[in-house]
């Protein structure tokens, strides 16, 4: 079943993109591809979408994203320093020109008190630029919270695709 507000969403966030000449990467972990897969529900997205990286495991982020052990040892998977190393990681290892990156506690279990199941870090950078990152905490169970990530994360991309754009016309 297609959420028809995920996909609107994909559809303008590859709209956004492909009118810049840009590339996206993903770069999950709670999600676990569900936004590679938001974005590939829309046709055409080979113009716009470059790669997806799904990092579940501690290993996979430093194999695949170059994440350091020592940020996932002092702040763990989910966290913003991790988050912005997995963008900064997604956009090394990819051929993209933005990437989004998200980790966090999806439930039913696996929350504590600093980070109770809904918690949510993302990530959205671009080439030549430091990542941009926010802790969200979002409510339900773990469709909704995997959902609200997925949401939050495009609309994120395009927040960060039309700050590009004013950069360039020189407006803060």
């Amino acid at each position: 079943m297609v959420d028809p507000k995920l996909y609107r969403l994909a559809e303008l966030v590859g709209a956004a993109l492909k009118a810049r000449g840009l590339m996206l990467a993903t770069a999950e972990s709670c999600t676990g591809g569900l936004l590679a897969g938001a974005v590939t529900m829309v046709p055409g997205s080979s113009d716009w979408f470059e790669r997806g990286f799904v990092t579940y495991t501690h290993i996979s982020k430093r194999e695949m994203l170059g994440v350091n052990g020592a940020t996932l040892g002092a702040y763990g998977a989910v966290s913003e320093p991790t988050v912005r190393e997995m963008a900064i990681g997604a956009l090394a290892n990819s051929h993209a020109q933005v990437a989004v990156a998200v980790s966090g506690v999806a439930g039913p279990s696996g929350g504590t008190p600093e980070k109770a199941v809904g918690t949510v870090c993302l990530a959205w950078g671009a080439k030549d630029a430091l990542p941009v990152t926010e802790t969200q905490h979002f409510a339900g169970d773990r469709e909704a919270v995997r959902s609200q990530s997925v949401e939050r994360a495009l609309a994120g991309v395009l927040e960060l695709v039309s700050r590009m754009q004013d950069a360039r016309r020189g407006h803060p």
